[in-house]
């Protein structure tokens, strides 16, 4: 028997991977208590998500409410499956920086302490088998917002010319910045997974994401960008722009094409491994052109509203490159853009993300 933990297998990136690994032919475990309905509210429980994958995958899913916090539950359930664990792919987070202000210790117990279980749980029961950890691009802090950007009519740009013009690489510093909580935490996370392969030999990768995307998050405001601007438009919310003229430029990856270069590092992994990734300038857009096509798409005008004041710590502009991991991983191709993306959105949940009545 072959088995993919996953964590936070009910998430956007968690359930895809899930369904991905299962279609590859192993049994998947997952571990999610539905912390991100505790973190953000009802509207983004990941429940329904849960029920649909228990569904659809029967015995070939098992499904642990474990909270990753939890050190003994969490080994309990690696000793269980030992060696038979093939691969682990680490989606559990707290993922915003708003939030870990107002609870710094959930915030690192969960993202910090909460990875060191996981992989001391692999280092403990099943060593050989790769970790994949879901990092962020909020390690490298406000770095970007030091690059010489340009103010073009609906997004901020990096001036031409510039070494990160194709996209932000792996050199960039993550010292001497400010990182927000939440940046701060997922630091930690990142270091140690790294430090696990350099240490103990293990196969680890961090991949720093992203705006990671797709019709399976449940998007509220203070997470999951594309999805929110289509359930804002969808369900006529106002929608809050956080300083930056509203042209802070972010590139968005769909969850498949995340989940696609989770495989192939399954199948060749290596250790200490870290890479950005994300959708490069394959595929990327600003607030204000996230608008337009989120209006194009339902034909309907964006309600919003503009708040002067950025978010502490949060980018003006991120292209990422993807070129670190495509040079280890010829064969992997991505396939989304942002109109794909969002009108993928809108078909998937045009049913459910109706107007209040």
């Amino acid at each position: 028997m072959s088995v993919a933990f996953v964590t936070g297998s009910g998430g956007l990136i968690g359930s895809e991977a899930v369904r991905h690994f299962a279609g590859l032919g192993l049994d998947v475990v997952g571990i999610d208590n539905d912390m991100r309905q505790e973190f953000f509210g009802e509207e983004a429980s990941t429940a329904w998500n849960v029920r649909r994958l228990t569904d659809e995958l029967g015995e070939a899913y098992s499904h642990h409410s474990i909270d990753i916090r939890d050190r003994a539950a969490l080994g309990a359930l690696f000793g269980r499956y030992g060696r038979d664990v093939a691969v682990v792919i680490h989606t559990a987070a707290q993922p915003s920086h708003d939030w870990a202000v107002r609870d710094p210790f959930t915030d690192f117990d969960v993202n910090a302490a909460g990875t060191l279980n996981v992989l001391q749980s692999v280092r403990e029961h099943c060593i050989d088998a790769p970790v994949i950890h879901c990092s962020t691009n909020k390690v490298y802090g406000d770095r970007p917002n030091s690059l010489p950007l340009v103010e073009l009519a609906t997004r901020w740009e990096i001036e031409p010319g510039h070494p990160y013009e194709q996209g932000i690489r792996e050199d960039m510093s993550i010292d001497a910045c400010l990182h927000s909580i939440f940046g701060a935490s997922k630091v930690a996370a990142d270091v140690m997974v790294q430090e696990y392969g350099r240490y103990f030999g293990m196969k680890t990768a961090c991949f720093r994401g992203g705006t990671l995307t797709g019709p399976a998050h449940s998007a509220t405001e203070l997470h999951g960008f594309l999805g929110y601007v289509m359930r804002a438009n969808m369900e006529r919310r106002t929608y809050k722009i956080f300083g930056y003229q509203g042209k802070q430029v972010r590139d968005a990856i769909h969850s498949s094409d995340v989940v696609s270069a989770f495989e192939a590092f399954f199948r060749n992994p290596r250790s200490a491994a870290v890479y950005n990734l994300g959708g490069g300038r394959h595929s990327n857009t600003s607030n204000r052109e996230a608008f337009t096509l989120a209006e194009q798409i339902t034909g309907q005008e964006m309600i919003t509203e503009y708040v002067e004041a950025n978010r502490i710590g949060d980018h003006k502009w991120w292209i990422g490159s993807n070129e670190a991991f495509q040079a280890d991983y010829p064969d992997w191709k991505q396939v989304y853009d942002v109109p794909m993306i969002m009108r993928e959105i809108y078909e998937a949940n045009v049913d459910k993300w109706v107007p209040a009545a």
